[in-house]
C-alpha cells in the first residue's frame, strides 16, 4: 500500500464510474489505503459501493487511523464492507455489478495471495464476467504492463482501454478497463 497520492487507484474507479448508469452498483476488490473507495464515495453515480477486503485489521484501521485516506468513506450509507477473500466471495455470491474494480494485488503477474492468481486467468475472468451486468466494466490495477492479461481481457470480457500512469520510480502503473459485451 502506497500513501503518496493514489493517482492510479483513483483513476481505476473514476474511469469505471464514467461508464456506469446513475444508481448503479460498484464492487471494489481491496480496500488498501482507501483511495479507490474515496473516489467512489465522492461520486453521486453509485447507489451502492461494495468493498471486499480480506484483512479485518485493515477494515478496522479505516474506522480510525486510516480514515483520513479514505476521507471517512466507511461512514457513507452507500458503502457495504465485506470481510472475505475476493476469489471465494465472488464464487459464492450471485450479485451483479455495473463496475468491478480490482486492486487486490500488484497486478495480474504479481499477486499478493497465491489464490488471487485465479482472478487473472480464464476461469477467474469468466467468473468476473458473470458478476458484471451487460455493458458493465471490469477495471484492474497493475504495477506494470501485462500485455497477455490485456489480450485475455479482450477475448473473455470485451474491448479493452489501457491507461498508463507515470510514477516517480519504475514502470508506470497501468489501469485496464474491459467492457462486457454479449457473446
Amino acid at each position: 500500500m502506497d500513501t503518496r497520492a493514489g493517482t492510479s487507484e483513483r483513476l481505476l474507479v473514476r474511469e469505471s464510474l464514467r461508464s456506469m448508469p446513475a444508481g448503479g452498483r460498484i464492487l471494489i476488490g481491496g480496500l488498501g489505503v482507501g483511495f479507490s473507495l474515496a473516489e467512489a464515495v465522492a461520486s453521486p453515480v453509485p447507489a451502492e459501493i461494495v468493498v471486499v477486503e480480506i484483512e479485518a485489521a485493515l477494515i478496522d484501521w479505516h474506522r480510525d487511523s486510516l480514515a483520513h485516506f479514505s476521507e471517512h468513506a466507511l461512514d457513507d450509507a452507500r458503502v457495504r464492507i465485506v470481510n472475505d477473500d475476493i476469489v471465494r466471495w465472488l464464487g459464492t455470491t450471485g450479485e451483479l455489478f455495473d463496475a468491478i474494480c480490482l486492486d487486490v494485488d500488484n497486478g495480474p503477474e504479481w499477486t499478493v495471495f497465491q489464490d488471487n492468481a485465479a482472478l487473472y486467468g480464464d476461469d477467474g475472468l469468466e467468473l468476473l464476467r458473470e458478476r458484471l451486468t451487460d455493458g458493465g466494466v471490469l477495471a484492474a490495477w497493475s504495477a506494470a504492463a501485462a500485455p497477455a492479461y490485456a489480450a485475455r481481457l479482450a477475448a473473455l470480457i470485451g474491448p479493452v482501454t489501457t491507461h498508463r500512469v507515470e510514477v516517480p520510480r519504475g514502470e508506470p502503473d497501468v489501469v485496464y478497463l474491459a467492457r462486457r459485451t454479449r457473446r
